[in-house]
């Protein structure tokens, strides 16, 4: 076998850290992405039998965005195993205790429910911020693309832009604003 050819094949079989930044991007839009690469379906040797996921970083959780008003509508079911003790909670309340909760919620979901999946689930680290262990920023060796554009907020463009932007119409000098 070549030098080329046992280094494709080490890295096919390796297990390769890669970077989310979930900043203003929907967890249940990005959850299905994700998965792919925790189970390993973005190899050419995946089997759904065979543990060959890879490792994904997903950071700035707590800036996650959901669509409409999914904050107040989406609930969380929990029952304690006790009589009565079924409970609902609504994700902001949710996202509100634990931050990384929502998206580690939406990926277990987004995962075929077979016998490796809390397996494949281990290799899901999850952070509030933008903060990452050294140990673990050593590892990472790629990046998920984001699903949605993140928008840029008006005080990140120049004085110069703002003011070259086409206007509908010009306010008069008298206008006063109530």
């Amino acid at each position: 076998m070549s030098a080329a050819k046992r280094v494709q094949q080490w890295a096919t079989l390796s297990r390769m850290w890669y970077l989310f930044d979930a900043q203003w991007q929907d967890p249940f839009r990005s959850a299905p992405i994700l998965a792919l690469y925790l189970t390993g379906q973005n190899k050419p040797i995946y089997h759904p039998m065979n543990d060959c996921g890879d490792h994904v970083v997903v950071i700035n959780s707590k800036e996650v965005a959901l669509r409409g008003d999914e904050w107040k509508k989406r609930v969380y079911f929990h029952h304690t195993g006790y009589p009565k003790g079924a409970s609902w909670t609504l994700a902001w309340q949710v996202h509100e205790k634990d931050p990384t909760m929502v998206m580690k919620k939406a990926v277990y979901k987004a995962m075929d429910n077979n016998l490796i999946r809390r397996t494949n689930m281990e290799r899901l680290h999850i952070f509030p911020g933008s903060q990452i262990p050294e140990d673990i920023k050593r590892n990472i060796s790629g990046q998920i693309r984001p699903i949605m554009p993140v928008p840029k907020r008006l005080t990140e463009y120049s004085k110069e832009d703002v003011d070259n932007f086409p206007k509908i119409f010009d306010y008069p000098n008298d206008y006063v604003v109530r």
